[in-house]
């Protein structure tokens, strides 16, 4: 694999390799991918910290790297954006990765091994990242964060129709009683209540109709907020709750208070 470091300053992968990237191939699963944006005061001798942006259902995610450039370029940060295809394992399974573990994929594995591969290429520092999504997104935000509180510096979920909580009666996605079992990890949450948590919501967004559609007719996404909000804080998690006036389900239209809240953690990460 090459590292951009090794390619002469006027090779023209090193134009490929920087600004938008292409689209990789995630290593160790190639039905996923990953792309990102590598700001343009780059240099090799750069350890960037890393932004990663977790698409929702509809997968938009050239939308989403285009909202995140000038924040990149402002704060000389690397965003990573990874794909999860639909159809992975199952050709309509359009939910799987938001539950982390699906038809034999480990997408939060998926994630850290895109983030070695973002390490080694442009010598990024992934120990611990900013990791932010929206709906599926906000959902696969929240559970990576259970089951990696350690690679987390800060975590920015934003309505998630489906939540987890910190309950060890539950199963698997509704809380975290079998995760040892499902994922050979058991949920610390005095590990996840050291990591601080935005939860941002359009003040339009309702969603019920949506949820019902999917099964769920018993929350509508302002009370799975809430519902998260309340355990997380209940477990000892700093947690800021954002309700955005005149917003409905829109990554776009909630995305200031998740880059402030970024802002405001990115010292710790230089």
């Amino acid at each position: 694999m090459i590292r951009v470091a090794d390619l002469p300053a006027a090779h023209p992968g090193r134009r490929l390799l920087t600004k938008r990237t292409p689209f990789f191939a995630a290593p160790g699963e190639p039905r996923c991918g990953y792309c990102a944006y590598v700001p343009t005061s780059w240099t090799p001798d750069d350890e960037l910290p890393v932004l990663v942006a977790v698409h929702g259902t509809g997968r938009s995610v050239g939308e989403l790297r285009e909202g995140l450039i000038p924040f990149a370029e402002r704060h000389r940060l690397i965003v990573v954006l990874p794909l999860f295809p639909v159809g992975v394992g199952e050709p309509d399974d359009v939910h799987g990765y938001k539950v982390l573990d699906a038809h034999g994929v480990r997408y939060d594995l998926v994630l850290l091994d895109i983030l070695a591969e973002v390490r080694h290429r442009w010598n990024a520092r992934i120990g611990t990242v900013l990791l932010c999504g929206h709906s599926g997104g906000g959902q696969f935000a929240h559970r990576f964060l259970y089951l990696h509180p350690g690679r987390v510096a800060g975590v920015a979920a934003g309505a998630p129709g489906g939540v987890t909580l910190l309950d060890d009666t539950l199963a698997w996605p509704r809380g975290v009683a079998d995760t040892r079992e499902r994922f050979g990890i058991t949920v610390d949450p005095a590990a996840v209540a050291r990591v601080p948590v935005l939860l941002v919501i359009g003040g339009d967004d309702d969603g019920r109709a949506d949820l019902a559609a999917m099964g769920d007719h018993g929350h509508s996404r302002p009370e799975q907020l809430d519902r998260l909000a309340a355990d997380l804080t209940r477990h000892g998690t700093a947690v800021r709750t954002v309700v955005v006036p005149g917003v409905g389900h829109s990554a776009a239209g909630t995305r200031p208070p998740v880059l402030d809240f970024f802002t405001g953690l990115l010292p710790a990460l230089r």
